[in-house]
């Protein structure tokens, strides 16, 4: 099975023969930066597409079809136009944190999405407390829309910006725990080590019901932490026209709009590297033939296939379930998905002790 790290194991090696330490590792922090930029940039192209398709899927409908083959390049198109337009100015909100909080929230999610491990070897960061450094980072994005909502001047973007905070507040702490469940099942955070326990079984099937519920709670509440339907009551168009982002234009705009897209995309990886496995492959015990076949798919498509599977799974929900009302929004947070988290907690305590 080929992994990425014969790869950066090699640039590693080749620049350190001809570089000193210092150049080295500089030359590797351009690369590994430019690298995530780039990675994030196609993949916000390629889920934008995919939504359209799906949802047109959905509806009946075709979806892009005009610029390109099967409208492929209708995601470019759009990337330019929005690149091009004009920044409006915005009477009597504070310029300083009105462009703050734009780069916030595109850098709490470039710092997040630099920690998915995409292959052994292929990861920006490594931390020993790669779980916490996700949900950490994760955060601050919260920071960014509150200022957003603020700084506008506004009165529809300050609803939105404080339907956003209770709404991401709570629900992280379902997130949370169901990630602390895999880490008590685990036994450390680091994210390659997770990844690397489940070469034989996936935490999904190793956990047993704890980890099912698990998974199924992290799923709901990081569907909630994207403010996608039917959780979108922070971008209610009916109610405030586009919530805490309706007073940004151009390239401002352009960034809250890639960070949602992409903190779909890192939901979902996250909830393939905890629970499915990540670049692991599906074996089945006695079933040798079949495990020596699962070794020649590349390791880098089982985790863009599990990924999107969980990605599908988002945009089924959003284009099948109607908006939530807030107080159904946080009643399913605070009355049904914190106590199964915390009853489930107990669950895999008893699950690791006597299975």
């Amino acid at each position: 099975m080929f992994h990425f790290d014969v790869v950066t194991n090699w640039i590693d090696e080749f620049l350190r023969t001809y570089l000193s330490n210092g150049w080295t590792l500089f030359i590797e922090f351009v690369l590994i930066g430019i690298v995530i930029l780039a990675a994030y940039a196609v993949l916000a192209l390629i889920l934008i597409y995919v939504e359209r398709k799906v949802c047109a899927f959905f509806q009946c409908r075709i979806g892009p079809n005009r610029v390109g083959p099967w409208g492929l390049i209708q995601s470019v198109a759009d990337m330019i136009k929005i690149l091009i337009k004009e920044l409006i100015k915005i009477d009597r909100a504070d310029p300083v944190l009105f462009r703050l909080s734009a780069f916030l929230v595109i850098i709490a999610s470039i710092c997040t999405f630099g920690a998915i491990p995409f292959d052994r070897g292929l990861h920006a960061v490594d931390f020993n407390i790669g779980v916490f450094y996700l949900l950490a980072v994760s955060s601050l994005g919260v920071v960014g829309i509150l200022l957003a909502g603020w700084s506008s001047n506004n009165k529809y973007t300050m609803i939105g910006a404080m339907r956003s905070g209770a709404q991401l507040i709570s629900y992280e702490l379902s997130c949370g725990l169901s990630l602390m469940t895999i880490v008590m099942l685990s036994g450390t955070m680091q994210l390659s080590v997770i990844v690397e326990q489940q070469t034989y079984a996936w935490n999904i099937f190793r956990g047993g019901i704890p980890a099912l519920i698990a998974f199924i709670v992290y799923l709901i509440a990081g569907h909630a932490e994207t403010n996608r339907g039917p959780f979108d009551l922070p971008e209610a168009e009916s109610e405030l026209t586009a919530g805490y982002h309706t007073e940004y234009s151009g390239i401002q705009f352009g960034f809250f709009y890639l960070a949602e897209y992409l903190n779909m995309f890192i939901i979902a990886a996250i909830a393939s590297t905890l629970f499915l496995g990540g670049w692991m492959p599906l074996y089945i015990p006695g079933w040798e033939s079949f495990n020596q076949v699962m070794d020649y798919i590349p390791p880098v498509l089982w985790f863009f296939g599990k990924t999107f599977f969980c990605v599908f799974l988002t945009l089924w929900v959003r284009w099948t379930i109607p908006r939530l009302r807030i107080d159904q929004l946080l009643n399913l947070e605070w009355k049904i998905l914190m106590p199964i988290c915390l009853v489930n907690i107990v669950l895999m305590a008893l699950w690791i002790i006597y299975v």
